[in-house]
């Protein structure tokens, strides 16, 4: 590999900015980091550059750790956004600098710099001063000068941004066709999407300081994994579905689950599903739909935009409450529900529509995100309380940031937790912490809960999230919630292992060493998760007690695979009146599966 990233971190004033990046970067490959403004792209490109040092982590070009070793010599060739060109010097004598400073013979360089101009079809241009030259140009004299000392490898940083449509659209051209020439591991910075496509072999998205995903642009495209990759990847509307033995259903209407991809796992849950809206389809009634019906619609909005027609279609029936976000829309309580939909010119043509018209919407391909998490329910005892719980910050925050939904239920049974809910629990349930945590904990789970998050009133966004499992059975699922989580929290995360103290524990030390690795390798296979691990030795929750108040602004995500463990083995986190979040994870055992029934 040319560049190989190892849980790279770096932190201003405390908080990770790039957060356990880990990533490998193949020889010649053209690779974009894209994400929006202040995800750690850039951060990360200064790093690789050796221009900022790193809090945690190791960086490797060609195989040698160049971590500790100055800019000047990891060798690579870097282009800024602001081309950064001597004023004072003409073109050719910028692009020989290098190549100067390194005390290459004066023909050598006239080579080289002939060589170079032309590649980036800039010939005979060598004695124009920068100020002579358009903004392309001057960006094209900015690469070839990082070009001239032959870098390993070359990085750009957001190099078009100052230039009109058409010049960075020929630009881009260039930039590749030299790359591919040359051969030349490049990795490009980037908040445009279309930039990244156009360029990349793979793409890399990155937000709150974490790499989400990275893969060929088609498949991000095509199966992305996270909501915020869905969503930056092109318009996306996002609606919760449930899935079922069947297939899936939006509201009382079921799909056709032959037409839409296999949905894993066994158990009846809330789930995510991305519909591109170019793959909605709208027609007169249902039956001249040719796929997926979902739910009848108006249209309520239209925008002619040349080739094709971009329109918002209000849902009905009761497919409309599964609606969450759309790409005009941030999710949460107040998201109407419109459907986002692109039409070619032909569908235009076949069939006609105008403002308020009523429509049928199918589906031509569904796909489903791998996220535990969907959405949030606030239980409380009454309105009021469910009301304060729906309005905590950290809540509200988490919802907005996932493009999901807060929805309020009032259950007089959590005081005693002596009676059946009023109906099954969807999505993630949320209490306030309190005196009978463990117990309205152990009610919920015996009401289908999977995912408990616990809040106390007065706490702050987490900076460091620890996770444990009580045993084996809630690993991957604990895993799975883990990840999910943190795509929408800036905090480092740390899955804490721990083992019984004294000579008994001791002699399972190297069983604890393994299920660290083992734990960090199947959180970046599985889940793409990258975490830090450390190994502990005591009672499990006196152990987690005590690392959760050495931290600042801490969260706890708990796997248990028997209701009863929340009382016996951990009891003692939950009647000290914790200050920080907790995430319950629960995920019966086959000897245990039907005892909370």
């Amino acid at each position: 590999m040319s560049i190989t990233l190892d849980q790279v971190t770096k932190r201003y004033q405390g908080s990770p900015v790039v957060n356990d990046v880990s990533l490998e970067v193949g020889e010649g490959e053209f690779y974009v980091l894209l994400g929006p403004s202040g995800s750690g792209k850039s951060t990360l490109l200064r790093a690789i550059a050796g221009l900022t040092g790193v809090d945690h982590g190791r960086i490797a070009l060609h195989g040698n750790d160049v971590t500790h070793v100055s800019a000047r010599q990891r060798g690579v060739g870097l282009v800024f956004q602001n081309y950064a060109l001597f004023r004072h010097m003409t073109v050719g004598e910028n692009i020989e600098f290098a190549l100067k400073v390194r005390r290459m013979k004066a023909a050598e360089r006239r080579e080289r710099r002939k060589e170079l101009l032309r590649l980036v079809a800039l010939e005979g241009m060598d004695d124009r001063l920068p100020t002579q030259l358009s903004g392309g140009q001057q960006q094209r004299v900015a690469v070839a000068r990082a070009l001239a000392h032959k870098p390993p490898v070359l990085l750009l940083d957001e190099p078009f941004g100052a230039l009109d449509a058409k010049i960075r659209e020929e630009l881009r051209r260039t930039i590749r066709q030299v790359q591919r020439e040359l051969k030349i591991t490049t990795v490009l910075v980037t908040h445009d999407q279309e930039e990244a496509f156009a360029m990349a072999d793979r793409i890399g998205v990155m937000n709150l300081g974490r790499l989400l995903e990275s893969g060929r642009p088609d498949e991000l495209y095509a199966r992305p994994a996270t909501r915020f990759v869905a969503t930056f990847l092109g318009a996306a509307n996002l609606l919760l579905a449930r899935q079922t033995e069947q297939g899936i259903r939006f509201g009382a209407a079921p799909v056709n689950a032959r037409r839409v991809e296999k949905l894993e796992g066994g158990r009846e849950q809330e789930v995510v599903a991305v519909l591109r809206p170019e793959e909605v389809e709208l027609a007169p009634t249902r039956d001249n739909l040719r796929t997926n019906f979902i739910a009848n619609g108006i249209v309520e909005e239209q925008v002619f935009t040349g080739a094709f027609e971009r329109m918002r279609v209000r849902m009905a029936d009761g497919a409309a409450n599964a609606h969450i976000a759309s790409p005009n829309t941030n999710g949460g309580n107040g998201s109407a529900a419109l459907l986002d939909v692109t039409r070619t010119q032909h569908e235009q043509r076949l069939f006609p529509l105008a403002l308020g018209q009523s429509v049928a919407i199918g589906v031509r391909r569904i796909h489903v995100l791998p996220t535990p998490l969907s959405s949030y329910t606030a239980y409380g005892s009454d309105e009021a309380s469910c009301e304060r719980l729906s309005q905590h910050p950290f809540l509200v925050e988490l919802a907005s940031r996932m493009k999901t939904r807060i929805i309020k239920r009032s259950e007089a049974p959590l005081v005693a937790c002596d009676a059946p809910a009023s109906a099954p629990v969807s999505g993630v349930a949320v209490i306030a912490a309190g005196q009978k945590t463990a117990e309205q904990l152990q009610w919920l789970l015996q009401n289908g809960a999977g995912e408990v998050l616990v809040l106390p009133a007065h706490s702050s966004p987490p900076q460091r999230v620890l996770i444990h499992w009580a045993d084996d059975s809630a690993r991957r699922s604990t895993l799975a919630v883990a990840a999910s989580l943190l795509r929408h929290v800036a905090a480092e995360a740390v899955y804490v292992g721990i083992l019984p103290e004294g000579s008994g524990g001791e002699s399972q030390r190297p069983f604890g060493v393994r299920t660290l690795l083992d734990a960090r390798s199947e959180a970046q296979a599985v889940h793409g998760l990258e975490m830090r691990t450390e190994l502990r030795f005591g009672a499990a929750a006196d152990e987690l007690q005590r690392q959760l108040t050495e931290s600042q602004d801490p969260m706890l995500i708990l796997g248990v695979s028997d209701p009863a463990q929340l009382r016996g083995t951990f009891g003692a986190l939950f009647t000290s009146g914790s200050t920080y979040p907790m995430m319950i994870v629960y995920r019966p055992s086959k000897d245990s599966e039907g005892a909370v029934e």
